[in-house]
């Protein structure tokens, strides 16, 4: 279990959406956060939405494509706070449309991003972590890292990579004999955040309204129950997860079924449209 006590918290990509939730959630349980986000305005906002509300927060500019960047971040909250307790790697992008489509910069984008982003800063939480012996990092993955998605192809090969990094690394800590360290992944269906606002009516982004659509807050708070209670995988919701397992043991199944699922999701998409326009 995490605790403000471990030390400062780091969220990246928190300017806004889920990053903004966690990192608002956090400073109220009385974490020093570490507010980051590409976006330098909107970091020093949510920032000082958390001292506003009482709690103390710091600001800073992440490119998590960059290793170095993730690990100046990583100093930096040990040197506020005393230690590195938490990172979450919850930044993120998506581009849909078949595989084929994306171009070279939009496929790059998406893998260094969700990925490699996700891996520099996983590697430069441990590497303070590890000489503690102690610390928690969550990464919000996706149902897309555990299942094929059509449209969303570059996008699902991203957050599978996170999911094999992670559990990887997880098992990397407890054969080194470490037990106080713990990594976990957080797999939520379709959040209404900025990501897909401008995705409402694309027919290709039709699978991340196939499900439960969840407000950020929602997730944001099952976020910080695993902080309080780590698990390897946690998915949201708990039938979802269980339904994309099933259909990941069956590739040929899914293909063949993949089809009929995208109607049935671009119904739902049309569905949901309406609604809102109501």
């Amino acid at each position: 279990m995490s605790t403000p006590g471990d030390g400062g918290a780091v969220v990246t990509g928190a300017g806004r959406g889920l990053g903004r939730e966690i990192a608002l959630r956090l400073g109220r349980l009385g974490w020093d956060v570490h507010v980051t986000d590409l976006d330098e305005a909107l970091a020093v906002a949510v920032a000082s939405e958390i001292r506003q509300d009482g709690g103390s927060a710091i600001s800073s500019v992440l490119d998590v494509r960059e290793p170095d960047a993730c690990r100046a971040v990583a100093q930096a909250t040990t040197a506020h706070s005393g230690a590195l307790g938490l990172w979450v790697n919850n930044a993120g992008v998506l581009a849909t449309g078949p595989v084929w489509s994306h171009t070279d910069q939009q496929r790059r984008l998406m893998m260094e991003v969700n990925a490699l982003g996700t891996m520099h800063g996983t590697i430069a939480a441990l590497e303070l972590m590890r000489s503690a012996h102690r610390g928690h990092v969550v990464n919000v993955a996706s149902l897309a890292g555990l299942v094929s998605v059509p449209s969303e192809g570059v996008y699902a090969a991203s957050k599978h990579a996170v999911m094999g990094f992670s559990t990887s690394a997880l098992c990397d800590l407890r054969v080194e004999g470490e037990r106080a360290i713990d990594i976990s992944c957080v797999c939520p269906d379709g959040m209404w955040t900025p990501m897909l606002f401008d995705k409402l009516r694309d027919p290709d982004a039709a699978m991340s309204f196939s499900g439960t659509l969840f407000q950020p807050e929602v997730i944001a708070d099952l976020v910080l129950r695993v902080v309080a209670k780590p698990r390897p995988v946690t998915t949201a919701p708990l039938w979802r997860g269980v339904q994309v397992r099933l259909f990941d043991l069956a590739p040929g199944f899914a293909a063949r079924a993949a089809p009929f699922v995208v109607r049935l999701a671009r119904r739902q998409q049309a569905a949901l449209v309406r609604t809102l326009a109501s």
